[in-house]
């Protein structure tokens, strides 16, 4: 009935002028969701629905027609099917649990085609073979008679990406390329740490709205939310670190300033590429958090710029702020950090870098940890632990090892380093580490 139908498309008196061809459809698993990609040869209308029993999801194109044959299911979708629908096409997501779906149009730019996208987040356990992969263990839940402490989450967001590359370097190093590095070696730190947990808003070189982008991190009951970037000057001698969080009232630098006054003049983002550092560094911070959580955002700010100092010169010793136009009420904690001046020749080679790329992420991660210990949130291990991630110390002895304290102890390495903000392997007779907290033996 398929080849029937696209036969049928290519008569005049069916396929009207204008019509839209769906040249490609792909289907990618990403940590949280699967998302289905559709190449347009021109703008198209749509409308997307959900049915139960079974659980489905319906994808009506109008005026368009399909040049293309579907792909096999992935994640939560079981299968694709699809037929005429007026004078457009109908695509029925088949799937293995409740789904809920999110679809934005990007139009054309440049050498990139139309594309529609829709990203599909299942509400329910999916089958062995569709289950998604994920960088880290899905946690599996146990009924109990009372409940367990649960984890801090951390959202970590890398910044850009896709056909948003953001800044580049004197060398051509892009900015999407250094925040997604950095993301992944912070959530892996998170993750190796008892009692947090990380969840990426991106695991590939994928492009995100703003609005997704924070509500992966409420669909994930975030108690934080980090965004990486790279900062970018005109002035190639310009270099080291700053953290931003939202304010309500006025900017604390002329940078900061500048950055709200592009974003208040801005109201379209959405699809288009974005060429500059600044668009998109505003529009991420457009949607951090207001009003009640900005003094939890200046203090874990200040936590995080504090163990950036320990590395590299800062280039703002205090937290920076600026006011920005309202998007929505958010509810997490939220920064913004720029590691270093991608446009300078040195620090770009330094972002280029794993060893920068590892100590980065140290530094981050314990002025998270700082803030968390201040104030664990309630219900999570940490407030269970009276607010210590660590547990018991030990004194470094000579011919120790990094590995044989942690076989010793029966803790990870990962999670050794982590609490202890070591990223490599040296260390010092005298120096005290401490045992994370539930892991030893």
């Amino acid at each position: 009935m398929r080849k029937i139908i696209l036969l049928l498309c290519w008569l005049p008196a069916v396929c009207l002028a204008g019509t839209a061809r769906i040249e490609a459809v792909d289907v990618a698993q990403h940590a949280d969701h699967t998302r289905v990609t559709l190449r347009l040869s021109a703008a198209a209308e749509h409308e997307i629905f959900t049915l139960k029993n079974p659980n489905r999801i319906v994808l009506d194109i109008a005026s368009a027609r399909l040049d293309t044959s579907l792909p096999q299911g992935e994640g939560v979708i079981n299968d694709f099917r699809s037929g005429k629908h007026g004078h457009g096409v109908r695509i029925v997501f088949d799937l293995n649990t409740r789904g809920v779906p999110r679809s934005f149009f990007m139009p054309k730019n440049g050498s990139d085609p139309a594309r529609l996208v829709v990203d599909v987040y299942g509400e329910g356990p999916t089958t062995a073979a569709r289950a998604p992969v994920t960088p880290t263990p899905i946690p599996v839940a146990v009924p109990t008679q009372a409940a367990k402490p649960r984890d801090i989450v951390v959202a970590v967001d890398a910044g850009h990406g896709g056909i948003d590359p953001g800044a580049h370097g004197p060398d051509g190093l892009q900015e999407k390329t250094v925040t997604l590095a950095i993301a992944k070696k912070l959530a892996a730190l998170i993750d190796a740490t008892p009692g947090m947990r990380a969840v990426l808003t991106r695991s590939d070189d994928t492009y995100l709205k703003l609005r997704e982008r924070t509500e992966i991190a409420r669909a994930d009951h975030a108690d934080l939310f980090i965004s990486i970037h790279a900062n970018a000057s005109r002035d190639r001698s310009a270099r080291g670190g700053a953290v931003f969080a939202l304010s309500q009232h006025g900017a604390s630098s002329e940078a900061a300033r500048w950055l709200a006054n592009r974003e208040n003049d801005s109201d379209k983002l959405g699809g288009v590429s974005l060429s500059d550092k600044g668009s998109m560094l505003a529009s991420v911070l457009l949607d951090l958090s207001q009003t009640a959580t900005i003094s939890a955002s200046l203090k874990v700010a200040h936590d995080v710029l504090g163990q950036m100092g320990d590395i590299e010169p800062l280039h703002s010793r205090r937290v920076d702020q600026a006011a920005f136009v309202v998007l929505k009420s958010p509810d997490i904690p939220s920064i913004l950090v720029e590691t270093a001046f991608i446009t300078n020749r040195k620090q770009e080679r330094e972002l280029a870098s794993p060893r920068y790329q590892e100590k980065m992420a140290v530094a981050i991660l314990n002025g998270v940890i700082g803030y968390f210990e201040d104030q664990p949130p309630p219900g999570t291990l940490l407030a269970a632990h009276h607010g210590r991630i660590g547990g018991q110390q030990y004194v470094i002895t000579s011919g120790d090892t990094l590995s044989s304290i942690a076989d010793r102890f029966d803790v990870s390495l990962d999670s050794l380093r982590a609490v202890n903000g070591i990223s490599g392997s040296v260390i010092r007779a005298g120096q005290i580490l401490t045992i994370p907290v539930g892991q030893s033996g």
